[in-house]
């Protein structure tokens, strides 16, 4: 296994030391096409993925880099609810849809996550509506979520098993689109969840629409959520590792797994808090606080699953194919021109290094 490279930064996130150079990772004609399909893998490749996965996962510190995941997606958290609750106020509906929101809170998260979030959401609701607010809250959205995505994107490159090598100029506009789209869809969802009940009729009625309109979106709201869930985890998936991935996928593996991991751990998260926990005893007032956090923990924790499991999925097409991906995947880098530029910066370091231990303490 390849140890994580020695930054001073977070261990989580620092990105393991490819055993290829830059740019010359081996790439090897396949004797057969890799399987496209997970049903085209072969019990022993699936056996073979699945023990990987999990061992990777606990290798490449996933649990750490879920940690450092929810410190953004808090940042992120609020500007996101300043935008939503501006948009729904140009209708006046802003207050139905704190209370709508709060009530979805306390259907998923568990513990006294809602009634931590109850002010600070009723305040933002009372923001004014559209204008100054909307474009305020969609510029710290962004801004907040970038952060989000950057971090993301070190923590796929350590899944994906290799180093960030596109230089500044050429990663950040690919960072802000991706977070422009994620922003877009989780805004979207949000508005979903949010527009239900008095809040769709509400909008029904703005919009003209028939009761039988509302009862129907009542329904079908719930698929359409769950697709724009997936979406934005393929988004993710594909777009912020330096690894260059075969073909975008729209619905993948890892990214169901994942959806499926949340809803389960919510649940006995959930039940646990209810049930057993002592977080009221230990943490008083701020229990609902460290429940909302643990949650969030845990729902980057099934992210970062999602992902390990479609990274070790395309190891798995690869050796079935005949191509040696046993210790390192092989996909080609987006770019290598940053790790060039460090591989010379470090050689220079050693030739000045070299030159000061054989003068052995004497000028030249």
């Amino acid at each position: 296994m390849r140890g994580a490279r020695s930054t001073g930064a977070t261990p989580s996130l620092a990105p393991r030391r490819p055993e290829s150079p830059p740019g010359e990772r081996l790439h090897v004609s396949a004797p057969t096409a890799a399987p496209d399909s997970p049903t085209d893998l072969h019990a022993r490749s699936w056996k073979y993925v699945l023990r990987k996965t999990v061992r990777e996962f606990g290798t490449d510190q996933c649990t750490d880099i879920a940690a450092s995941l929810v410190y953004y997606g808090v940042l992120a958290l609020f500007p996101g609810l300043i935008a939503v609750f501006s948009l729904l106020g140009v209708i006046g509906q802003s207050d139905a849809a704190a209370e709508t929101v709060l009530g979805i809170i306390r259907d998923v998260a568990p513990g006294g996550s809602a009634e931590m979030l109850s002010d600070p959401i009723r305040q933002l609701a009372a923001s004014p509506a559209a204008g100054f607010a909307l474009v305020t809250g969609l510029v710290l959205a962004i801004w907040s979520a970038s952060g989000y995505v950057r971090a993301l994107g070190r923590g796929m490159n350590r899944i994906y098993e290799i180093d960030e090598g596109r230089p500044f100029l050429k990663l950040v506009p690919v960072q802000l689109l991706l977070t422009l789209i994620t922003v877009v869809l989780v805004a979207l969802a949000a508005l979903l969840l949010i527009v239900s009940g008095p809040v769709a009729e509400a909008v029904g009625e703005a919009l003209g629409l028939g009761t039988a309109v509302v009862t129907t979106w009542n329904i079908v709201k719930w698929p359409v959520l769950l697709g724009v869930v997936v979406l934005i985890l393929a988004v993710l998936y594909y777009g912020s590792p330096n690894a260059k991935q075969p073909k975008f996928r729209w619905i993948s593996v890892g990214a169901l797994t994942a959806i499926v991991i949340l809803a389960l751990a919510t649940a006995g998260f959930g039940f646990y808090v209810t049930t057993f926990s002592s977080y009221d005893r230990t943490y008083g007032s701020l229990a609902g606080v460290i429940v909302f956090l643990l949650w969030l923990w845990i729902a980057n924790i099934a992210i970062l699953f999602g992902a390990e499991l479609d990274a070790e999925l395309e190891r798995g097409r690869q050796l079935q194919a005949g191509i040696p991906a046993e210790r390192e995947l092989q996909l080609p880098p987006r770019g290598t021109a940053k790790l060039e530029k460090a591989r010379e910066r470090e050689e220079k370091d050693v030739a000045e290094g070299r030159r000061i231990r054989l003068a052995r303490g004497h000028d030249d």
